[in-house]
């Protein structure tokens, strides 16, 4: 990149699920067809460390094989966006959330453009274009926009890369996984229309279900890593983690506590929410949920807290644990994701 050329990211979110990969992707192809006479060069680039590339199972399996090297992609690690900032250089597009980190707070005041399919918290300066919609997948919202730009920018590579990233976000436009919508389903549709040569929904969407439950070789830090959210407040950080496996499965790791304390231990964390995911053969979800913490009064806060919501109810049902520095349920309410629970816990902490 020359010196003091003006760059504008595209980045998503800090899980760098799939759905935020291909959102970043699209979007800056998209931005960099269609601006006219551009001063930036549009960068996607993934909220992740290069090194963690490895644990996005499903994203590394898709890119793969559409045949999108890792090295043609760039990482968090790989671009100062502080520094970009600082020389009055940079601009963002966020996709796939809308509210950066703490440490990122900075860069808010160069935020260009938001898209989003969740509730917005805080105001954006009126500058900033925000297309928040609580649509199934990111991936959707980016489908519409570039459908609605010139002809001939959605090219078959694109709309492979959105048709699956869609079908998994929405567990293959299941209505009983409670997450698509008829945006989603358009979306899908559209893409199909126009790219008749589109795999099949069950085949790609297997095939990406797999990869991204295929957590066999994964250490259980890895596990943690692999899906990760984190929460901060003045006082204490908390991480929540999405797990790809029963808990009666994650529970039976080897080490389990070891590794659990040394994960936030190493990363400053006082506890970890674990909410495991499993699908049966109707993509009907089962959601358990661990609570882990060395310091018994941020255990019992949290716990509290997610057994007295009500919005929404996650009709927990407490386990037998194990362990008295894990609190571990059956979330009756299977519709309640991570998406949902994330604001329990912020207003918590």
């Amino acid at each position: 990149i020359r010196c003091h050329q003006e760059i504008h990211v595209v980045m998503g979110n800090e899980a760098c699920d799939l759905d935020s990969t291909v959102s970043a992707l699209a979007m800056a192809y998209f931005l960099a067809k269609t601006t006219p006479a551009p001063r930036a060069a549009f960068i996607p680039v993934l909220n992740i460390p290069r090194a963690e590339f490895a644990l996005r199972t499903e994203t590394t399996f898709l890119l793969r094989e559409q045949g999108i090297p890792a090295t043609s992609l760039i990482f968090r690690d790989e671009i100062d966006l502080g520094g970009l900032h600082r020389a009055g250089l940079l601009s963002l597009t966020l996709v796939d959330h809308h509210v950066l980190p703490r440490a990122d707070a900075a860069l808010e005041e160069v935020v260009v453009e938001v898209l989003d399919h969740r509730p917005l918290e805080g105001d954006r300066a009126a500058t900033c274009r925000v297309t928040a919609e609580l649509v199934g997948s990111c991936a959707t919202l980016v489908t519409e926009r570039i459908a609605q730009g010139p002809p001939g920018i959605l090219d078959r590579l694109m709309a492979t890369l959105l048709h699956g990233t869609i079908l998994l976000d929405c567990i293959n436009l299941s209505p009983a996984a409670g997450k698509v919508t008829p945006r989603d389903v358009a979306c899908v549709s559209l893409l199909e229309e126009r790219f008749p040569e589109l795999p099949a929904r069950d085949t790609i969407f297997e095939a990406l279900q797999g990869a991204k439950f295929d957590v066999s070789g994964l250490t259980t830090e890895q596990m943690l890593r692999k899906d990760l959210k984190v929460l901060s407040s003045d006082e204490l950080v908390l991480a929540v983690s999405a797990i790809y496996v029963d808990l009666e499965t994650f529970l039976r790791r080897p080490g389990l506590v070891q590794d659990l304390d040394a994960f936030c231990q190493a990363r400053g964390y006082a506890g970890l929410v674990a909410m495991t995911i499993s699908y049966n053969e109707h993509n009907e979800p089962s959601r358990q949920l661990a609570v882990y913490s060395r310091h018994e009064p941020v255990r019992s806060t949290v716990c509290r807290v997610l057994e007295e919501a009500t919005t929404p109810s996650l009709h927990l049902q407490p386990l037998l644990s194990p362990w008295s520095c894990l609190g571990t349920y059956t979330q009756g309410n299977a519709l309640a994701s991570r998406k949902k629970v994330l604001p329990i816990l912020r207003t918590a902490l």
